[in-house]
């Protein structure tokens, strides 16, 4: 299973200016493929920052790095240099269908600045831009950089995922809330194998504690069997619980 990240480029939203639309994209494109998030970083335009980001997901051997901003031309675009420097030989070397794509959309006016965005990392491969056919670019099929404006990286993300990310199949997901705390039922979470998706969500409301467990597989039959067995345990200990999120 690959692990996914997304690291998300931009002063602009740490700041307050602008509001991060990446996200629950990028999660729910996932999901419907039956993949999920490993981490999410939201940087700063920062070079040594997010050179020590990109390092971090470059050391997990399963990882599938989506880039959001900064692949632009001004010089608060470190994207691509940062790129090289991580994933290539630290050189940018000019992209011929890259240029040519963006001499086709803005002719002389492609000088002097424009050009540059056709300057990428050693063995680039390009993603395909719907709204000015400036590309995205992506290294080793797995590490894939796009523009800030979700109206040009969602596409790209989405060719993507199409191209090298098929989708699995249904996660099936299981939910019950228990009328008991975590620690009265750690116990039993202890002996869910390490083979299904378990997550525990306590609360607390007027005093009375409740824990919400859920239980998903691509099996359907692994998913039922656990929760099954999950329910047996809670009756064993007197606990009340109802299946979904709430408990009344």
């Amino acid at each position: 299973m690959p692990n996914f990240y997304a690291v998300i480029i931009g002063t602009e939203i740490l700041n307050g200016r602008r509001e991060d639309r990446h996200f629950a994209f990028l999660r729910d494109a996932l999901q419907e493929r039956g993949y999920k998030l490993k981490a999410l970083f939201i940087v700063e335009d920062d070079p040594e920052l997010m050179e020590r980001v990109f390092r971090l997901i470059k050391d997990d051997p399963k990882s599938v790095l989506f880039s959001f901003g900064g692949i632009g031309a001004t010089p608060d675009d470190f994207t691509r240099s940062v790129a090289a420097k991580v994933f290539g030989d630290g050189e940018l070397v000019m992209h011929e269908e890259a240029k040519r794509r963006i001499i086709a959309q803005f002719g002389e006016a492609a000088y002097p600045h424009r050009i540059n965005m056709a300057m990428l990392p050693k063995g680039a491969k390009l993603l395909d831009n719907p709204v000015n056919n400036v590309p995205g670019f992506y290294l080793e099929e797995r590490f894939f950089f796009t523009p800030g404006f979700p109206q040009m990286a969602h596409p790209m993300v989405q060719q993507a995922l199409d191209m090298f990310f098929p989708k699995k199949g249904k996660l099936h997901r299981y939910t019950i809330c228990v009328q008991a705390s975590e620690n009265d039922l750690l116990d039993i979470m202890q002996r869910l194998p390490d083979s299904i998706e378990f997550s525990s969500l306590p609360k607390i409301a007027n005093g009375r504690y409740t824990d919400v467990i859920s239980i998903a597989s691509y099996d359907e039959q692994e998913a039922k069997k656990w929760m099954e067995f999950f329910i047996q345990e809670v009756r064993k200990r007197g606990f009340r619980y109802q299946k979904g999120e709430t408990c009344s």
